[in-house]
């Protein structure tokens, strides 16, 4: 199937052309994305607007790792790591271009770790079941350096091999909108929503305010039902529902959303050599720690450190940069240290308000990654928690809410099983260009295939993505279309003049090449 082109001017005059959506979704991560996917499926008249670029915020910085929590297993989150791991077979077999199954390796230094943690992971198997991707291995010592080459040998007793699947965040929420737009739903970035529309007297939503940042010009858009999927945010659109109607200062807002910040750090292959992850369950303050092979580079993370603000750009503690490198020193043979860094990012996890006496502290680690859909009185349905492998059942169970509150007619079958996500192709090899599936042919018809800007990077791929991807910026296609970024971020800086020639091009409007410069140098440590 051919793509569809995004030209945004066709996108705005579609959306002022429909007078009221069966549904409108604010936010465009994995949850509203997966939601518009679902809704679209079902035959309904969606729109989703997304404050900056799909993916802009929390699902973008993930650990890259589709997976049922390990960590869940010794909080004794059963439910939610059985529903994980159907999800994590149902999200390999979808999006096979962007997704795929990876060994993790767990040295233990204390044969007394090895079969408490082997133990685990056996159940981590059998909760799995047919869903699995591998059976859990005990290895000695020997098997366990010839497995995971970059582990330190001091002490060094044997280890744990396991299955879990590793993927493209970014690329996986553009498939999302790209699926869901080819099932007729109108999807729009760099569209930040300003206010709710509601009725007078009741105060019932009934649609959503926004502004094209690119002109300046704002849009009413009349919906049956509107859904908050905005993770970190959620709370300040449920905000806007209440300020019509209350004296602001004297407004009380439930807190729905308990924000913890993992920060990631980037460093060169050799630093964890092969093609198997670390995982460390248990480090000296109670978290886990990875190092990841991703597109050639290798991330260490992650932090979990509790947020009262929320950015769109959270920027690294230097404590958490620290204790990441002083982590990862305690078990790599090869020690980094703030010099070797090629890029450092924080994302926000929005955490689901806990309502349990037991999470009444600050330590987010312990709080549950379960998510949590409210339908308010007044109409809004929130939706909070949750992480991007359950994302499609997160989906499914926000429109089951709005069956049961009879906000829309729907069936109560589960629609997206089996959808499969845009460009799904099974992948042979390293092919530089699987992350495009069944569009890889297309890029060599675009002019500039063979004209490599920079390393994974032609001009041919910026092109596309103007035309096909609802790129617009400079950071749209470094950050997120291309994972240049997060990967060396001197790199993408580099290359930003040149790919704001070619969007500039492409779409006549400013690509904001100064911002994505400043920005850039946010992502570099220096020593």
């Amino acid at each position: 199937m051919k793509p569809l082109q995004t030209d945004r001017a066709q996108l705005i005059a579609r959306l002022a052309s429909v007078e009221e959506f069966d549904l409108a979704i604010i936010g465009g991560g994995a949850t509203g994305l997966g939601t518009a996917l679902d809704a679209a499926v079902r035959g309904l008249k969606v729109v989703l607007v997304e404050a900056h670029d799909f993916a802009k915020g929390t699902s973008s910085r993930s650990t890259k790792l589709v997976h049922g929590g390990v960590r869940y297993l010794a909080q004794g989150h059963l439910p939610l790591v059985w529903e994980a791991l159907r999800e994590r077979q149902n999200l390999l077999r979808n999006a096979p271009h962007l997704a795929r199954a990876m060994p993790f390796v767990m040295p233990a230094y204390r044969l007394r770790d090895q079969w408490f943690f082997g133990l685990g992971l056996k159940l981590y198997d059998l909760l799995a079941g047919r869903a699995g991707l591998g059976a859990t291995q005990f290895l000695n010592r020997t098997q366990t350096l010839a497995s995971a080459p970059g582990a330190k040998a001091t002490n060094l007793v044997g280890g744990v091999r396991y299955w879990d699947g590793q993927f493209d965040d970014a690329r996986l929420a553009l498939a999302l909108a790209r699926t869901a737009a080819s099932h007729g739903a109108l999807v729009i970035n760099h569209m930040p929503v300003t206010g709710l529309l509601t009725a007078v007297g009741t105060g019932k939503v009934e649609g959503l305010q926004c502004t094209d940042s690119e002109t300046g010009l704002p849009h009413s858009i009349k919906a049956r039902c509107v859904v908050n999927a905005t993770g970190v945010w959620a709370d300040g659109i449920q905000a806007m529902a209440q300020t019509r109607f209350s004296d602001t200062a004297q407004m009380h807002v439930p807190h729905t959303v308990r924000p913890s910040q993992g920060v990631h750090l980037v460093v060169d292959a050799s630093f964890w050599p092969g093609d198997a992850a670390l995982l460390v369950p248990r480090t000296q303050d109670g978290r886990v720690l990875f190092a990841v092979p991703w597109q050639g580079k290798v991330l260490l993370g992650t932090t979990d450190t509790p947020k009262n603000a929320v950015d769109w750009e959270p920027q690294a503690l230097a404590s958490e940069i620290d204790q990441i490198l002083q982590e990862s020193a305690q078990y790599l043979l090869k020690k980094p240290s703030r010099a070797d860094v090629t890029s450092v990012w924080a994302g926000l996890r929005p955490l689901a308000s806990a309502l349990s006496k037991e999470n009444n502290g600050t330590a987010t680690q312990k709080v549950s990654r379960e998510h949590t859909v409210q339908v308010g009185s007044n109409g809004l349905v929130t939706v909070t928690g949750g992480k991007w492998t359950t994302y499609r059942a997160m989906a499914a169970d926000v429109m089951q809410c709005i069956r049961k509150a009879q906000m829309l007619s729907l069936t109560d079958e589960d629609v997206t099983v089996h959808t499969a996500l845009w460009g799904a192709q099974a992948v042979m090899g390293n092919d530089p260009l699987s992350a495009y599936g069944a569009d890889a042919a297309l890029l060599k018809d675009i002019p500039g295939y063979d004209n490599l800007l920079g390393p994974g990077l032609s001009e041919a791929m910026v092109r596309f993505a103007a035309r096909y991807e609802y790129a617009r910026t400079v950071e749209d296609v470094l950050a997120r279309r291309n994972r240049l970024l997060f990967l060396d971020a001197r790199e993408a800086e580099r290359l930003a003049p040149a790919v704001a020639d070619i969007l500039k091009a492409e779409t006549g409007v400013d690509p904001q090449l100064e911002a994505f410069e400043a920005l850039a140098k946010t992502y570099q440590l220096t020593s």
